[in-house]
């Protein structure tokens, strides 16, 4: 077994497509795992922006949940109508284009591209973030980790949709298992003690209050917790990754995802201040993470807290493949359109689009890289793009369901409207409440990324333009080409260029740069080994063009001959025979000179339509 199948498996016949087609079990890890995992870091977000009140500030996080899941079931039964309308795949970017335009589809695609960039990057750094805050002596190693755990993920997922569902099963379910099983032991205990339940490990207390609640923190800590909602548009965009009826299996993933979330945000929010858990702050001495107090506070620090904070871990860390399975689909689409180059569109070995992956990890490997694994310096960069496109996925379902009418076309606007007002007016809180501490990065690079895409577009359509031809082939003069051989001494690969060659043209002009003493005899023996044989068979003898270079330079005066040759042959075509040895093994080119690379691009870059390359090569066994 070769290495590539042991790491990637055996490629996938594209008649094998349906069976890589998965339901809602595996869905829900592959497409749910963002938006769960986010219940581990979007309370504790909007709590460490409360720490400033003391005590009194967990008070406000039920209500701030409770917006954050109205907000979220606005936006749940708007993408289950866009996945109804879109059985095809209605991301944000598809539906925005169809009903919006082009430039509102860019938009939506710029700012989900960059939200899927930072989650991969946010999901594993705050993975290796709540490891090293188990294991101090690991902080050193952030970044690496976290590059180790993107490459494993990339690994993953050029292996497939079902191997990727199946790897990802567990950690999800038993972190699922875990948080539910907390909410409820919780729950009941707090119902018990008539509301005041005695934590079994007391949770850290904070300092007393340093400022009053005001409306603009409160908005600050509602738009860090809208962090929770990452990742929602993820089904939407996977559609056609799920079985026949691909839309209702879907709706059924979408839903159950919410559903979870839901609880889980909830949950949470009623707990905390029921125990008296409070955020820490993030990086100083004591930190300790909300869910970590609240399973202490529950359950205390057994076996379960254990198993459970493990299970935090692993998918928190994991919660990044929800943007390798969604990131390649979105590329592909924007692709498609001409936007991004097209190797995007293909899909690889195992029925991905394997180019998409290689472009997440790249660019989530540099982003990790820049901001040194931590995710308090990401975080601030998080969901302004994807409440954009929210926003503009909803705008567009309104025009969508406008156009369509008929029955409960009203009904389907009302909701789609709601949802695109409410997520504007959270893309504008979290814009404004988040610009200082980063987000105005985000704010320069979508247009960045629009005036990217729309170059790619143009310069597609410009290479359309030149090559586009309507008339049929012309047969007619078809002169034979002046053929040009550069070589360094007469051996096999030069004996088969010639006679290449000479199934092209009789005009051959063997090239050879002056050398010395490899040059004197190949002047001598020329006769004897090239225009003796070619008399004897009929053939006009090939002109020896010796190139004198008093520089010692080699590739640049075949270049210029050729060229010369090119302008002062108007009608004519030049063909460049380049022999070129072919190796066994990938490290014994380092043995040869390998100018036939250095010949070949030059004439590329500084020729005309009439200069033509030709590789000959001789394969060494």
């Amino acid at each position: 077994m070769e290495i590539i199948d042991l790491l990637l498996g055996r490629p996938l016949a594209t008649e094998e497509e349906k069976a890589e087609r998965i339901g809602p079990a595996k869905g829900i890890p592959i497409f749910g795992l963002d938006a769960l995992s986010s219940a581990a870091y979007g309370p504790e977000a909007a709590l460490t922006l409360l720490i400033p009140l003391g005590m009194a500030g967990i008070a406000h996080i039920l209500p701030i949940s409770v917006s954050i899941v109205i907000l979220l079931g606005i936006v749940y039964f708007s993408y289950r109508q866009t996945i109804q309308a879109y059985p095809q795949g209605g991301g944000s970017y598809t539906v925005a284009t169809e009903n919006l335009g082009a430039g509102a589809g860019l938009l939506a695609a710029a700012s989900l591209m960059i939200d899927y960039v930072l989650t991969a990057a946010v999901g594993i750094s705050a993975g290796v973030g709540a490891l090293v805050s188990a294991v101090p002596s690991l902080q050193p190693y952030t970044l690496g980790m976290c590059l180790a755990i993107l490459l494993a993920l990339t690994l993953v997922n050029l292996r497939g949709v079902q191997e990727t569902g199946a790897i990802f099963l567990a950690p999800t379910y038993l972190f699922i298992a875990c948080l539910l099983v907390m909410i409820a032991i919780g729950v009941a205990k707090a119902l018990i003690a008539g509301g005041h339940p005695m934590p079994v490990v007391a949770p850290p207390k904070l300092k007393g209050a340093t400022e009053a609640a005001s409306v603009w923190l409160l908005l600050r800590a509602f738009a860090s917790g809208c962090t929770a909602m990452t990742g929602v548009e993820a089904v939407s965009n996977g559609v056609m990754a799920f079985r026949e009826p691909t839309h209702k299996y879907a709706q059924r993933t979408l839903t159950i995802v919410i559903g979870i979330l839901i609880i889980l945000l909830l949950g949470i929010a009623y707990l905390t201040p029921t125990y008296g858990v409070a955020a820490t702050p993030p990086g100083e001495q004591g930190y300790e993470s909300v869910l970590s107090q609240l399973l202490g506070a529950i359950t205390g620090k057994n076996a379960f807290y254990w198993v459970s904070i493990a299970s935090i871990l692993v998918v928190l860390s994991l919660s990044a493949n929800t943007a390798f399975a969604d990131f390649p689909r979105l590329a592909r689409a924007i692709a498609r359109n001409g936007f991004l180059p097209y190797g995007l569109t293909l899909r690889g070995r195992r029925l991905v689009y394997s180019q998409g992956v290689y472009a997440l990890a790249i660019l989530a490997g540099v982003l990790l890289t820049i901001f040194g694994g931590v995710t308090d310096r990401l975080i601030p960069l998080y969901a302004v793009g994807a409440f954009l496109a929210f926003t503009l996925s909803q705008a567009g379902m309104v025009v969508h369901w406008w156009k369509a009418g008929g029955t409960g076309a009203l009904k389907s606007i009302f909701l789609n409207g709601l949802g695109a007002l409410a997520t504007a007016a959270t893309v504008i809180i979290v814009l404004i409440a988040k610009f200082t501490e980063g987000a105005w990065i985000t704010v320069i690079l979508i247009p960045a990324m629009i005036l990217m895409m729309r170059g790619v577009k143009a310069h597609y359509e410009r290479v359309e333009q030149e090559t586009r031809i309507e008339a049929a082939v012309n047969a007619k003069g078809l002169p034979a080409p002046i053929v040009v051989i550069p070589i360094e001494s007469w051996n096999a690969v030069a004996e088969k260029a010639v006679r290449f060659a000479w199934s092209l043209s009789r005009d051959i002009r063997i090239l050879h740069v002056e050398c010395g003493e490899e040059t004197d005899d190949l002047r001598e023996r020329f006769a004897e080994l090239v225009e003796a044989p070619a008399i004897e068979a009929g053939l006009p003898a090939p002109e020896l063009v010796v190139l004198e270079s008093p520089y010692r330079f080699v590739v640049r005066p075949i270049v210029d001959y050729s060229l010369h040759l090119e302008k002062h042959n108007p009608a004519g075509e030049v063909a460049v025979l380049i022999p070129e040895l072919v190796e066994s093994r990938w490290y014994y080119f380092l043995l040869h000179n390998n100018r036939s690379a250095a010949l070949k691009a030059l004439l590329l870059f500084s020729g005309d339509q009439r200069i033509t390359v030709v590789n000959i090569p001789w394969y060494l066994k």
